[in-house]
């Protein structure tokens, strides 16, 4: 018996989103509950520039999950990309 996993994942390439869109996801992540930046407090543009610069050289990636139909930044080691790649 053979056993098919559908992926309902994808990448999505930071730069086929529009600016506000781009924003918009970018921004959901860095004020999710739970992420920690430790002690100092980093303003909400400088933690946004930081992601961004991230993605373009390929460090994160946005991940759309089609079930769920939600975005999330995921780092270039994160194993669900290694599901996705495959």
């Amino acid at each position: 018996m053979e056993i098919v996993i559908k992926m309902t994942a994808v990448k999505v390439p930071y730069d086929q989103l529009s600016s506000e869109a781009l924003n918009g996801v970018i921004e959901e992540f860095v004020t999710r509950n739970g992420t920690d930046y430790g002690e100092a407090q980093i303003p909400l543009e400088t933690k946004i520039a930081q992601v961004l610069i991230q993605l373009k050289s390929k460090d994160a990636f946005i991940v759309f999950d089609h079930h769920s139909e939600t975005a999330t930044i995921v780092n270039k080691d994160d194993q669900i990309l290694k599901s996705i790649d495959s």
